[in-house]
């Protein structure tokens, strides 16, 4: 298998936390070369810079959509703080979430616009959380010509996915496209491997056959292998598009 990079997932959460040793080894097993690290929110951001600097992976900084409240302002500070204080690979995870709870919905927007301002200042990627929003999210990206990133979890229809593109966003995609009604298969019949980076989103989302439980980056292989059975390409040529893909959105050295 060639390298895989798992452009978006959480092992500094606590529910990794304990076998984060034996989680790293199972995915430089299964070909995981590097992982990003995307933020949430000032409560962990200390424990996602130390996996970070521990395993040499990628950290992100940003606020969450979900952590946005009232104090988003200060959540925003502490941000502005850390990526004036070393180099980080993208902003993120940030957006939109209307799934859950629209009370915050128009803080949402300007930590979104916000999050994006610093982005284009530092010269950086964003990953773009968009659930129940994605319509919503590629309106905001259309207001910035320049700006590029991810619309991480991508979970939408075909045209929702050929608006993001048409964008010159990528998609992330993960243990979702295994699922046998989560309509990713139709997305990547429409539009392919050109714009497609691989993702966990660990550990939520696991693949088929391990959907329901805890999602880890090794998993990646078995959304490579169902790449490859929907694009019809051989699993070697998936895992090197994705990467090579992952490399030029986040300047990754290979």
């Amino acid at each position: 298998m060639n390298p895989i990079i798992d452009t978006h997932t959480h092992i500094y959460l606590p529910e990794l936390n304990e076998s984060l040793e034996n989680l790293v080894g199972r995915a430089r097993e299964a070909g995981v070369t590097q992982m990003l690290l995307p933020a949430i929110d000032s409560e962990t951001h200390q424990q996602l810079l130390q996996v970070a600097d521990t395993y040499g992976y990628l950290p992100m900084m940003g606020l969450h959509p979900c952590s946005v409240k009232a104090n988003f302002e200060a959540e925003l500070s502490i941000i502005k703080n850390y990526l004036a204080q070393r180099s980080f690979i993208a902003v993120g995870e940030i957006g939109l979430d209307f799934y859950w709870d629209r009370t915050f919905e128009k803080e949402q927007y300007e930590a979104f616009h916000q999050q994006i301002a610093l982005a284009l200042e530092y010269n950086l990627p964003i990953s773009i959380h968009s659930r129940n929003a994605t319509p919503e999210a590629i309106d905001v990206v259309r207001q910035y010509p320049g700006l590029r990133g991810v619309f991480h979890c991508f979970s939408g229809s075909v045209e929702e996915a050929e608006a993001a593109l048409a964008t010159g966003f990528y998609l992330g995609i993960g243990g979702v496209v295994t699922f046998k009604n989560g309509g990713l298969d139709k997305v990547i019949n429409a539009v392919g491997l050109d714009k497609v980076v691989l993702e966990t989103d660990a550990p939520y989302l696991a693949p088929v056959p391990f959907r329901g439980k805890r999602n880890e980056p090794s998993y990646l292989t078995h959304v490579v292998a169902k790449l490859a059975e929907l694009t019809g390409l051989p699993e070697a040529t998936v895992a090197a598009r994705t990467t090579e893909n992952a490399q030029h959105l986040f300047n990754i050295k290979g």
